[in-house]
């Protein structure tokens, strides 16, 4: 064993921090609220339209759908729309995350064109984007949102501060997204710090990796058990009940792949949104039935439920 190593992880063991990957797989003892292990995510529900197709989609395949979140952002949402999702949401028991619209990968700048800058193309250029962001927070919140999805350090650290102050609703649910990037445990424990309440890894690690965040943190991870292509493009469904028993309280999220990215979307897209999402939820009834018949044993949450 390197002396160094081995001191580095005393320290670590000391702190009460993972010393490694948990190759051990252990069960989380941690649960949702309502004592749940699981719930269901359908990402890329672009607007009220799509989100009807979801829930109805959904209905038919009794499906529970826990949270739906939106990638093209709030600033390309009217307030009627907007005021449309919210509403659907309530009646459903179903989070809704809207995310931010300023984004770098949609400004002026040419870095995150470029090979080694694609990885910064949500993040938040310059202090206006900061500011923008900001805003479009607040006045998703003011017409009825209670949960934003970014992907900067910053912006989370803001948000965070404005809940604290009483800028914002006590109750706001701060998603980070997959695009934030941190992968393992400190980095990921340091999202939290920062006032992250749900945090998505990035879509390829394995499952040592995971249950080694979960070692580090409390809050509910997201994780992608279908993964869009330009995200990775692979299935890990039948790694869904050592998932929910190693990383437990855990969004499972169905991406959809063979699909194209459609951000930002509009009516120009929209009969494409529908379709995939409507798939997305056939996807998460797939998910559910290797739950069933694989970790019978899990628990989700009931419609409405705690901490929605």
């Amino acid at each position: 064993m390197n002396p160094f190593q081995m001191s580095v992880q005393s320290y670590l063991a000391g702190r009460g921090l993972p010393t490694g990957d948990a190759y051990d797989l252990p069960a989380s003892p941690l649960r949702f609220p309502d004592g749940a292990h699981y719930r269901i995510e359908i990402p890329s529900v672009e607007g009220p339209r799509v989100f009807a197709a979801v829930l109805e989609e959904a209905a038919r395949l009794r499906v529970p759908i826990h949270r739906i979140s939106q990638g093209s952002g709030i600033m390309l949402l009217t307030d009627a729309e907007i005021t449309e999702m919210v509403r659907l949401g309530q009646e459903a028991g179903t989070e809704v995350s809207l995310f931010v619209g300023p984004r770098a990968g949609w400004d002026v700048g040419a870095q995150v064109t470029a090979t080694a800058g694609r990885n910064l193309g949500a993040r938040l250029r310059g202090m206006d984007q900061v500011v923008y962001a900001a805003e479009d927070v607040t006045r998703a919140c003011a017409l009825g949102i209670r949960s934003v999805l970014i992907a900067d350090e910053g912006l989370l650290w803001l948000v965070d501060q404005m809940k604290r102050d009483g800028q914002l609703p006590s109750d706001l649910i701060i998603k980070v997204s997959v695009q934030m990037g941190a992968a393992n445990p400190l980095a990921v424990r340091w999202m939290e710090t920062l006032g992250a309440t749900t945090y998505n890894p990035p879509t390829d690690l394995t499952l040592p990796q995971l249950a080694a965040l979960r070692q580090a943190v409390t809050l509910p991870l997201d994780i992608y058990v279908e993964v869009p292509d330009d995200f990775g493009g692979f299935l890990r469904y039948y790694e869904i009940p050592q998932l929910i028993r190693s990383v437990a309280p855990v969004y499972i999220k169905l991406g959809l792949r063979n699909a194209p990215n459609i951000y930002p979307t509009g009516l120009h897209l929209e009969a494409t949104a529908v379709n995939m999402a409507r798939e997305r939820v056939h996807r998460a009834a797939i998910a559910l039935d290797i739950i069933r018949r694989y970790c019978p044993e899990a628990i989700t949450s009931p419609l409405p439920c705690q901490g929605l």
